[in-house]
């Protein structure tokens, strides 16, 4: 992941002069140049007011998920958690996991990551039958870079076909992660999340 790498290690300013925009040279009418899943899903994820952490393994998984502890003074907090995997992997927290709304922080996996509108798709297996308005206003999303995809389209082919036997219901999607956005008009209607994601590279 090319573009995660470049956050982690800016440019010199010899490459950067080195650098050509996106669409320079190009006419008018020319079609734009489509930038790569990876790409148009951080920046539009961070256009909707996300927070992102980019992890190589394990260890920085965990390094990353005590700093967002220790920013937001959640140590032995309660934490809304429904995932018995992720109890698991952070066990060593001192959090007192349940499934309250009114808990501190959401901890949950997701379904994918979509691209084109930076949100993230998830779905009764990480919320069960709740409604995202029925969760705590502060989320923390464990994910990799192989569940990044294009489309919402390509997400829901991509559910159905991990779930062959019985398809989950309550499928939705969070992409708006900045509460200051909550009166905009263009997030009516949708539950506004102050939102963490912890992405793990496995590709």
């Amino acid at each position: 992941m090319n573009l995660f790498k470049r956050f982690l290690n800016p440019k010199s300013k010899a490459d950067q002069e080195q650098d050509i925009p996106e669409n320079a040279d190009r006419g008018k009418y020319m079609p734009e140049v489509k930038l790569p899943t990876d790409e148009r899903f951080m920046l539009n994820f961070k256009n909707n007011g996300g927070k992102f952490l980019y992890c190589v393994d394990e260890a920085e998984i965990q390094e990353a998920f005590d700093n967002i502890l220790m920013e937001n003074d959640w140590y032995e907090k309660q934490c809304c958690c429904f995932d018995e995997k992720l109890k698991s992997k952070f066990q060593d927290f001192n959090l007192e996991f349940n499934k309250s709304a009114n808990a501190e922080f959401y901890l949950s996996t997701c379904e994918f990551l979509v691209a084109n509108d930076g949100s993230i798709l998830i779905s009764s297996n990480q919320i069960k039958e709740r409604k995202l308005h029925d969760l705590p206003a502060n989320f923390i999303i464990l994910s990799s870079t192989s569940q990044l995809i294009d489309t919402i389209g390509e997400g829901l082919r991509g559910i159905k076909f991990k779930n062959r036997q019985q398809i989950p219901s309550n499928i939705t999607t969070i992409k708006n992660f900045e509460t200051q956005k909550e009166g905009d008009f263009m997030s009516y209607g949708s539950s506004t999340k102050n939102l963490y994601l912890l992405l793990l590279e496995d590709l």
